[in-house]
């Protein structure tokens, strides 16, 4: 998409996802004259980050699938979670 200029249209499918499509498509349809370029600017970016997060995500796929490690650096939370989980657990919720 990078060498493409981006669109109305190239942004709403950017997004990937119907619900929030439609939503960039009713902030780009309300916004008043002088704040169209703030808003398509706005999910332009939403839809640059949007598609770099389904790359990331395609490429630790691929990754895990020949039995790599991801790369990059991954911090491992699962003690932290589980802690807190416990505590919850403690106070009596499900």
């Amino acid at each position: 998409m990078s060498e493409q200029p981006w669109t109305i249209e190239s942004i709403r499918d950017a997004l990937g996802n119907p619900a929030l499509a439609k939503r960039f498509l009713g902030e780009i349809n309300r916004a008043p004259a002088h704040q169209l370029l703030s808003v398509f600017a706005k999910w332009e970016r939403i839809a640059k980050d949007t598609l770099a997060a389904v790359e990331r995500g395609r490429e630790i796929a691929a990754a895990e699938a020949r039995g790599e490690e991801p790369a990059g650096e991954w911090t491992d939370v699962t003690d932290r979670v589980l802690a807190e989980a416990e505590r919850i657990r403690a106070r009596g919720a499900a």
